[in-house]
Order: structure tokens, then C-alpha cells, then sequence
């Protein structure tokens, strides 16, 4: 399948890394239709729309970067994808680079979740207060070390 990115141009992906949100994002819940690609950083991963060019995040695995992050999710909320074990499931969190030098943020408050069985995503509200929508990446990494 042939995709035009906002950050490499064209470029051709499986079928496989096409992820659908039946809700959108939000903020943008009329775009449903999605495809996941590694950028050029590593453990970065581009969610790119399929439906607009311009449309494009910066996300990461927030277990990664943040080790004692934690989400309670509701199985009736993870019903709605189709999700029957916790086990389906990866976590993502949309980073926030902005262009005047403030720090690269990720949004722990809002994660998406993917059910790896069909590829059905959600994004959600975690109600717990130590999770923000601008927790600071470099902070995070440098308190587990896994800073370059």
C-alpha cells in the first residue's frame, strides 16, 4: 500500500501496519484511518493518517521512556475494540516537539490503545492525576538513564 507521509513523502507500507480508529483522535475524530511506521529515530514511530498528509504523530511505547507508568483501563472502554485480553494490546503515547526549543513532551494522560488482533485503536482519558498531557521526555529519560 502506497502512503503519502508527512515526514518521508510516499512510501509503501504493509497492510499490516494500517491501524483503524473507529472514534478518531481527539481532536480529529472525522480521520479514522491510520498506518504505523518507524522514523529515524528509534524507539519513535510515525502514526500517519491515510486520509490526510498533513496529519501526522510523533509516538512512542511510554513503558519505554517511563518505567513505573501505569494505566487502568475499564474492559467495557476496551470493548469497544474488540479487545478480550490484556495481552492484545500495545500502548502508545503522541509526543509534542515544538519548534521553540521547549522540551519534547508526551501525553501519558491521553494514551492510545491498539489491540494487535485486528488493529482497532482507541484513544483514552487516564483519570489519574500523575499522568499529564506534557510529561517531559528528556526529564523522563534522563532519570532512567537511557539518554544518548
Amino acid at each position: 500500500m502506497q502512503v503519502e507521509t508527512k515526514a518521508k513523502g510516499i512510501i509503501t507500507v504493509d497492510e499490516k501496519q494500517r491501524l483503524s480508529f473507529p472514534e478518531g483522535l481527539f481532536g480529529f475524530e472525522q480521520f479514522t484511518d491510520y498506518v504505523l511506521f518507524e522514523s529515524e529515530y528509534e524507539p519513535f514511530l510515525w502514526l500517519q493518517s491515510t486520509e490526510k498528509k498533513a496529519l501526522a504523530f510523533l509516538v512512542v511505547d511510554p513503558f519505554l521512556i517511563c518505567g513505573d507508568y501505569e494505566l487502568d483501563v475499564d474492559d467495557k472502554v476496551l470493548s469497544r475494540i474488540d479487545v478480550s485480553s490484556p495481552a492484545d494490546v500495545f500502548v502508545l503515547a503522541i509526543l509534542t516537539v515544538p519548534a521553540e526549543g521547549n522540551p519534547v513532551t508526551m501525553n501519558l494522560q491521553g494514551p492510545i490503545i491498539v489491540n494487535k488482533q485486528n488493529n482497532k485503536c482507541l484513544q483514552v482519558v487516564i483519570s489519574d492525576p500523575k499522568w499529564g498531557t506534557k510529561h517531559d521526555l528528556l526529564a523522563e529519560m534522563k532519570k532512567r538513564g537511557n539518554l544518548c
